[in-house]
């Protein structure tokens, strides 16, 4: 019998409110979502529900520690095999992870997303395209801080507090250092659009 594809496993990574997602929807929309399965980073933060608030509030949620990119690594196994997963969903108010998941199907290209994806090597190697979404970082937190009060019910000063605590000091140590490993760097993200359309090109190409 005839042996199916492999499907084309694209990352795209960079630094909170770089632009990722925006760079992730272009290609879904472009490419055709009918075509994508699509995962993100974020829906595999590790479940704190077990903890008081506060701390769960304290945790460092920009260390590759917070995730559970064991999961991750498997579901995208998975997709690559040709099997659904269950995806989890993640309460970023609360901190804690849901009870309730969501299903993606087994397509052509699986698009992941994710601020930590090329900090990790085991998650590195599954990867055929890497893409890095690469902005100024004072766009960067006006982005986070506007997404933050108005998606994650966080406050002014709980969203600067926790910049300058662990965002800022993990994306000099995990993120921006991860940026050598990127087949191409987006500089402005989905603002960039000759960078987009030679991205899509590429990716029509490969699937061709």
């Amino acid at each position: 019998m005839p042996s199916h594809p492999s499907p084309l496993v694209i990352a795209i990574a960079g630094g909170s409110g770089s632009g990722k997602t925006t760079v992730a929807q272009v290609i879904l929309q472009r490419v055709g979502p009918d075509r994508i399965s699509f995962l993100q980073h974020d829906a595999y933060y590790k479940d704190l529900s077990g903890l008081p608030p506060v701390q769960r509030a304290e945790v460092n949620f920009d260390h590759p520690n917070s995730l559970e990119s064991e999961l991750l690594i498997q579901h995208i196994k998975q997709l690559k095999n040709g099997q659904p997963v269950e995806v989890p969903i993640y309460d970023f108010a609360n901190h804690s992870r849901t009870e309730r998941t969501y299903s993606v199907q087994a397509r052509g290209v699986i698009l992941v997303e994710g601020i930590l994806l090329f900090a990790e090597p085991a998650l590195r190697d599954l990867f055929n395209v890497k893409l890095f979404v690469d902005t100024d970082s004072d766009i960067r937190f006006i982005r986070r801080l506007q997404r933050d009060i108005a998606e994650r019910g966080r406050t002014t000063d709980s969203v600067i507090h926790q910049y300058m605590t662990t965002v800022r000091p993990m994306h000099l140590e995990f993120v921006e250092p991860s940026k050598r490993y990127a087949d191409v760097i987006i500089p402005e993200g989905g603002f960039n659009a000759a960078a987009l359309d030679m991205v899509v090109a590429r990716i029509e190409t490969l699937l061709r």
